[in-house]
């Protein structure tokens, strides 16, 4: 049993709520933002998180014919990634908890003419819909800080990865740089609600925002749960000073 399902509460941001409320609480973040979750990532990082996505496609080593899972796919960047290099034999499952983000990611897929490998799935991280052993190649990019229990999460994307495939796990992680972090905290707490108020209308959701990348496991600790959760190989790559980090891990 996970520590978490130990506990009766668990982090929202700084906040300490009862387990059953997170799930909803983070999706009213999610529907709050969905519309202009495109343009406020681009802002955010300055563009900065394209080049963190393409480098997550480049160390994929996705081909012609895989089938893909994209967790927390949200508006669909990698996933129209995915789906050209998969190509007609192969397929993309785009997956989001939340269907104010999924029919985002679908409208802009479609709008894009990038619909005809790609399926749109309902789904829940920690109890993924799907069998064993199905998917070549698992992505879940800036979404695992948002849900409940990380470690059953990642036990279940072990599951339904085919024996040597790829778990990849990119997410907003520690820097220990203290000049960085103390600049980025700035940011973060006084920079990001505003611009969050000003484009989205919602200071709060980035607010909560930039508390769950501070509540978010480290570098070490997160590899340290990949391994527990039966991924081997596990190693992470630090980006843009380790603002961000790209863990991997492969099911033997």
């Amino acid at each position: 049993m996970s520590e978490q399902n130990k506990k009766s509460t668990t982090d929202f941001g700084f906040r300490e709520v009862p387990v059953e409320e997170k799930v909803k609480k983070v999706a009213d973040v999610f529907h709050s933002v969905a519309g202009k979750y495109d343009l406020m990532n681009d802002l955010m990082s300055g563009g900065v998180h394209r080049l963190w996505k393409k480098i997550t496609i480049e160390q994929s080593g996705a081909r012609r014919g895989h089938t893909i899972l994209d967790i927390a796919g949200g508006t669909g960047d990698l996933t129209m990634r995915f789906s050209r290099i998969v190509g007609p034999t192969g397929k993309v499952v785009l997956a989001d908890i939340n269907d104010s983000m999924l029919k985002v990611g679908r409208d802009r897929l479609m709008d894009r003419g990038v619909a005809g490998n790609v399926e749109f799935v309902q789904a829940n991280a920690e109890c993924l819909p799907f069998p064993d052993n199905t998917f070549d190649v698992i992505t879940i990019a800036f979404g695992l800080r948002n849900v409940t229990d990380k470690d059953a999460a990642i036990r279940s994307m072990t599951r339904v990865l085919k024996p040597g495939g790829k778990v990849m796990v990119l997410e907003f992680s520690k820097t220990d740089n203290p000049a960085l972090t103390k600049l980025y905290d700035f940011y973060s707490f006084n920079i990001l609600p505003k611009m969050g108020q000003l484009i989205a209308g919602d200071s709060e959701s980035y607010k909560y925002l930039a508390e769950s990348i501070r509540m978010h496991p480290d570098q070490e600790t997160l590899k340290s749960m990949m391994q527990d959760a039966g991924l081997v190989n596990c190693k992470y790559q630090n980006m843009t000073g380790g603002v961000v980090a790209l863990h991997t891990g492969i099911k033997p």
